[in-house]
């Protein structure tokens, strides 16, 4: 780990005042300390946030808001989540193990970096870390990697679930800075690696997130949160599925739907809400909704499974939350 200087801030003024080029801000740490340790990330001032007022979960007209230092076990059991946005707490607990949700925050798992070995390894290639060195990922081993939002600089997966969730619902990103505060629509906020994927998200240097905010549905209560992994537990996903749905009588009147573990930011399928609305609540038009989810679809030499896995998970979560 290389030498950094640190400071604590009790205010929002106080950090941003603090904040500055090669700064990083330090919450739970659970991304931020591993990749320090890894020499991935060697930020030259960390400044502890612990201590600012961005906690806690308030429902106001525009919807419901989530401060960006809430812990996300805290999140996933708060009944103003668990009751409105079912999908939200049940990618929470499937994230991660108990003990790292613990000191988790939502904005510092919004933040987190990839899984991709090559970008964690220090002696590997990899554009995201080392703009210009390459990604080995292309004809290496790349079996987790993403199908959907790649270019030749980079496959690798998002890996937040929440996120997911997020992106499904429509949810903004309150950003505040130096210069004044900002509101950014999580799905814009996430950047398509291109040729420049050391650029990951559009926060500027020195902005932080400050709260998370849902707008409100009422009908989203009729959501959830499907993750397909190697392992049950405390396992990245291989593809997963955000969905709500209005349902009214036999026809599906509305759905929001996202994926993840597919793509190289947490995936909004339009096409597939569109084939699902106005048509009657069963498998075949699920199926044939679900193969939308795959459009523009690059498979690598290992992952081509994903092409199959995310559809068929699609079609499983419409028919255990709605039926057929």
């Amino acid at each position: 780990m290389r030498e950094f200087d640190f400071a604590t801030a009790d205010t929002v003024r106080t950090a941003l005042a603090l904040a500055g080029t090669g700064s990083a801000f330090l919450a739970g740490g659970t991304t931020l300390v591993d990749l320090m340790k890894l020499d991935v990330l060697g930020p030259a001032h960390v400044i502890d946030i612990n201590g600012l007022p961005l906690t806690g979960v308030t429902v106001a007209d525009d919807g419901l808001h989530i401060g960006a230092l809430s812990r996300m076990s805290d999140l996933a059991t708060d009944h103003k989540v668990t009751a409105a946005f079912p999908m939200v707490a049940q990618a929470l607990l499937a994230s991660a193990s108990p003990q790292l949700r613990n000191m988790a925050s939502i904005g510092g798992n919004l933040l987190q970096r990839t899984r991709c070995d090559y970008f964690r390894d220090v002696a590997s290639a990899c554009n995201k870390r080392v703009p210009g060195s390459g990604c080995p990922a292309q004809t290496g081993v790349n079996r987790t990697h993403a199908i959907l939002g790649t270019s030749t600089s980079c496959a690798a997966t998002h890996a937040s679930d929440v996120a997911v969730a997020f992106v499904a619902l429509g949810a903004s990103v309150r950003l505040r800075s130096r210069s004044g505060q900002r509101t950014v629509l999580l799905d814009d906020f996430y950047q398509l690696p291109g040729t420049t994927p050391d650029v990951e998200n559009v926060l500027r240097p020195g902005e932080l997130i400050t709260e998370v905010v849902l707008p409100p549905l009422s009908w989203v209560r009729t959501s959830s949160y499907l993750k397909v992994r190697d392992r049950q537990a405390y396992d990245f996903a291989l593809s997963s599925v955000a969905l709500a749905v209005h349902r009214k009588g036999d026809t599906i009147a509305d759905a929001r739907i996202a994926v993840g573990g597919v793509g190289t930011k947490p995936w909004r399928l339009p096409a597939v809400e569109a084939a699902l609305q106005g048509n009657p609540a069963t498998e075949a038009t699920y199926q044939a909704a679900a193969k939308n989810a795959v459009i523009g679809a690059i498979p690598l030499s290992e992952n081509g499974f994903k092409v199959t896995l995310v559809q068929r998970a699609i079609v499983r979560a419409l028919v255990e939350l709605v039926g057929a």
